[in-house]
């Protein structure tokens, strides 16, 4: 999370200052005097903003291990566009408010500056100038569908399968408003680093915009497969699910996830995969749990036979961070990443060093039975934590439970806000903050 809060001031500060080097500051003081600078820097910073999120839309690979995979990317897309949504609404509110208060009679008419004879502008400058009205218009219907489909976006009650198709309506939106931002940004920009920036992040982002207008989003990393196999556990709501991959897939590491699309009406959801590959089988397997939409009808509609498709594989959960010692905490369906490392460590000798917490409701006994087996033949100590039946899982009887818990790093996947517990109090008590490794499984 620091480093997602890092590249996202960073990126923020550097444009700002970018913005302030070529910005032409007004000789009289007053808020008048200071509009048109915060109409330039509001509407750079939207635009770049969204511009950066478009491009993470893509799911780029290249850039997890920068930002620790692809949900952390997810995350930072999310607050790219948060940022995009409040400068976009500063930019509306300090173009329109004046116009309101003069309407209103609380303040006088501005007196308009001299302007500069257009004929002695360059060409290009007049051309957008006389393109001005059309931007502006433009600009402001681009506006309220931003407002709206990243409002939708934040609403978690609002159905994933609509989510996922009004959200491809925002490279649309986009489009516009890179056409209001280039025809309206002041014209000096574009010979000052700002300008350049704000070039290449808006090519940038119209590419993007088309990739995803024209479904292309992880098309190179997409493989058929069919159902071979489903394990239901009605009593935990938990659907697994093998499926045979055909050639394309080049593997994956345990802790990876993938975008699997059962059915092309609903769309592709995430699922953390749950097996260790082995070229020579060739299958994958998935554990899925009910938890609303889609996810409540997979063990009804689901069939041995149904082709699939499976993008992937993504994330850098992937355990690799030479420790010897290593804690793992999963919560839930949360488990799902550990059940693949244990399918993985079981293939190979190992010398690690690993205890596995699983905080979960009281367990079916053939999970239990399977996670149990899983754990043993890993050589992982495995540790149920039920739910109304033991004490919940802190960092004070993590603590006191594994005397070297210092040495070790922790890996938790589960709900954030148990793993934000965790983390605050063991980071507290000396676990370096780098040593917390947590999956942000929520890609809204």
């Amino acid at each position: 999370m620091r480093t997602l809060k890092v590249w996202l001031w960073a990126f923020l500060g550097l444009l700002t200052v970018l913005w302030a080097i070529a910005a032409s500051w007004p000789e009289t003081s007053g808020l008048m005097a200071l509009r048109k600078p915060a109409i330039y820097v509001t509407g750079l910073l939207a635009i770049c903003a969204m511009s950066f999120a478009m491009v993470l839309a893509l799911r780029p690979v290249r850039l997890e291990s920068w930002l620790g995979g692809l949900d952390k990317s997810y995350r930072l897309h999310k607050w790219l566009g948060i940022t995009a949504l409040v400068t976009a609404v500063a930019h509306w509110l300090v173009v329109n408010a004046p116009k309101w208060a003069v309407s209103l009679g609380l303040m006088e008419r501005p007196k308009r500056g001299e302007r500069p004879d257009i004929a002695e502008l360059p060409a290009l400058q007049q051309w957008f100038d006389a393109q001005r009205h059309t931007a502006e218009s433009i600009g402001e219907w681009a506006f309220y569908g931003l407002v709206a489909l990243i409002a939708l976006a934040l609403i978690k009650r609002f159905p994933y399968r609509l989510f996922a198709k009004t959200h491809t309506i925002v490279a649309l939106v986009y489009l516009a408003l890179a056409v209001h931002s280039v025809i309206l940004m002041d014209f000096g920009y574009w010979t000052q680093p700002v300008g350049l920036v704000a070039a290449l992040l808006m090519a940038a982002g119209t590419i993007a915009s088309v990739l995803v207008l024209t479904g292309r989003i992880g098309h190179a990393r997409k493989t058929a497969g069919t159902i071979e196999d489903i394990d239901l556990f009605p009593d935990l709501g938990v659907v697994e699910t093998s499926i045979r991959l055909e050639q394309g897939w080049q593997g994956h590491q345990a802790g990876q996830f993938a975008f699997v699309t059962f059915d092309p009406k609903e769309g592709a959801h995430p699922f953390t995969i749950a097996s260790a590959w082995k070229g020579d089988d060739r299958r994958i397997n998935f554990i899925t749990k009910g938890l609303g939409d889609y996810t409540d009808l997979m063990a009804d509609r689901l069939k041995v036979g149904d082709k699939v498709i499976v993008e992937g594989p993504y994330g850098r959960f992937i355990f690799s961070d030479g420790k010897q010692r290593q804690i793992w905490i999963g919560g839930g369906i949360g488990i799902t990443p550990f059940i693949a490392r244990m399918k993985q460590l079981a293939l190979a000798p190992h010398d690690q060093v690993i205890d596995l917490y699983h905080a979960t409701q009281p367990l079916d006994p053939k999970a239990a039975e399977k996670l149990t087996a899983d754990a043993k033949a890993a050589n992982v100590r495995l540790h149920l934590v039920i739910d109304g039946q033991d004490s919940r899982l802190t960092g004070e009887r993590l603590r006191r439970e594994i005397p070297d818990w210092t040495t070790a790093s922790i890996w938790f996947c589960g709900p954030a806000q148990f793993g934000h517990s965790l983390r605050t109090d063991l980071v507290s008590h000396g676990l370096k903050y780098e040593d917390f490794h947590q999956e942000l499984f929520n890609l809204r």
